[in-house]
């Protein structure tokens, strides 16, 4: 008995000692290195930039992909990133590995070219198959609350501060209508609510603003975000709208280097006339934009004028673009034409010592001066929405004169819910 009793003994320690072993935890896979969304476990990853001269045939060629390959990826990136739109200081990745059948070579199997800081594209040689693929590297959000002082220009005092150079161009298209970008005194500020992108640690860029004050003058011009008719705008705090019935400028990044006067010293003739407009000075080629809907009157060269736009607007309106390089694609006589679409670019045809925009206003016929024109606001908030924009506007702004709890800031704003 003893004996049966001492082998049950030895086969009971066994199975536990079995148990123990099977009920291990299983051993952990290594992790994989993927970059690009590619398994890049094998491969040597070499990074370049594109250069002076550089083709994609160039640069295919010298890791031995075929010219019917290169004719292969060319048709598959027509509608993706055409060949031919490759840029200069642009950076892509090689993938290569020792070649099976030729292990003197490199082969190359993928080769990934960069965009912008954000969007890629794959070209992948596998065997003999070819194929691209389009990709964006993760982006996240970090909701920045960002002020400043103006000293010289907007510009001048974002790129001080180290904010996004993206949010001076996202200002200017919130407060185009209402802030006059070229009249900003030294003393003015501003204060914005936006989300900044970042890859990794690298700023890309921003995404939704906020919110934002701007104190023109000694007044705060507020820009509340809010839905309304299916499209987020700006509104101001008492609900009219940013958006106006003309621009401020027809064009932006630029200087105003002569004023509307009746006795202008002529830079050419040497002559005190009248200057009925407003001249921008910029460099050649930058696009100039209709600053209200309406309809193209005049599109030709027109003496001193050189190149140059007339187009009517509502309420006996007329507005004029004089010395531009050129036209924009479509734009004709007789064509309608929506505020700030681009009609032209800067130029210095005709009468003229440089590139420059001469921007011309008529009212019923006579001359105005374009920087004081009276200023219709669009449609205001609807009565409808009243209730939801007060909701919305009260934690805007409360957000922007101090600190709130994260229960209190606006993160959804295409449909409101006042909770």
């Amino acid at each position: 008995m003893k004996q049966i009793l001492h082998t049950i003994a030895i086969i009971a320690l066994c199975a536990g000692f079995t148990a123990c072993f099977s009920s291990a935890d299983p051993i952990e896979e290594k992790p994989r290195n993927i970059v690009y969304g590619i398994d890049a476990d094998g491969y040597q990853l070499d990074n370049h930039e594109v250069i002076q001269g550089d083709t994609w045939g160039k640069i295919l060629d010298s890791y031995g992909i075929t010219v019917p390959k290169i004719s292969r990826l060319d048709a598959l990136t027509k509608d993706i990133c055409p060949l031919r739109t490759i840029r200069i200081g642009h950076k892509y990745t090689t993938f290569t590995k020792r070649d099976t059948l030729d292990t003197t070579r490199m082969r190359l199997d993928h080769l990934v070219y960069e965009k912008n800081l954000v969007d890629y594209v794959v070209f992948s040689f596998v065997g003999d198959s070819v194929a691209v693929r389009a990709d964006s590297k993760p982006v996240t959000l970090r909701r920045t609350k960002s002020s400043g002082v103006i000293e010289s220009s907007l510009w001048g005092t974002i790129m001080q501060e180290n904010m996004p150079y993206a949010l001076a161009a996202e200002m200017e298209d919130i407060y185009q209508w209402t802030v006059d970008f070229f009249g900003i005194q030294q003393g003015d500020s501003f204060t914005v609510i936006y989300d900044e992108k970042f890859v990794d640690t690298l700023s890309v860029g921003i995404g939704r603003v906020w919110g934002a004050k701007f104190n023109h003058m000694g007044k705060d011009i507020y820009a509340i975000p809010f839905p309304q008719d299916g499209k987020v705008q700006y509104w101001e705090a008492d609900g009219g709208s940013l958006r106006k019935q003309m621009l401020k400028a027809p064009l932006k990044f630029t200087r105003i280097s002569s004023k509307f006067s009746y006795a202008r010293l002529h830079p050419v003739l040497k002559k005190y006339r009248p200057h009925t407009g407003v001249d921008y000075a910029a460099p050649s080629g930058t696009p100039v934009r209709a600053v209200a809907d309406g309809t193209v009157t005049y599109k030709g060269y027109k003496g001193a004028g050189g190149n140059t736009v007339y187009i009517k607007h509502p309420g006996k309106m007329q507005s004029g673009y004089l010395h531009l390089r050129g036209f924009a694609k479509g734009i004709a006589v007789g064509k309608r034409v929506s505020q700030g679409q681009v009609i032209g670019y800067v130029g210095s045809t005709g009468r003229s010592t440089g590139p420059h925009l001469d921007f011309r206003l008529w009212k019923n016929g006579q001359p105005i001066n374009p920087l004081k024109v009276p200023q219709k606001p669009s449609e205001p908030i609807k009565e409808a929405n009243r209730e939801k924009f007060e909701w919305v506007k009260e934690r805007v702004i409360a957000e922007l004169e101090g600190e709130v709890p994260d229960s209190m800031k606006i993160t959804v704003i295409d449909s409101v819910v006042i909770r």
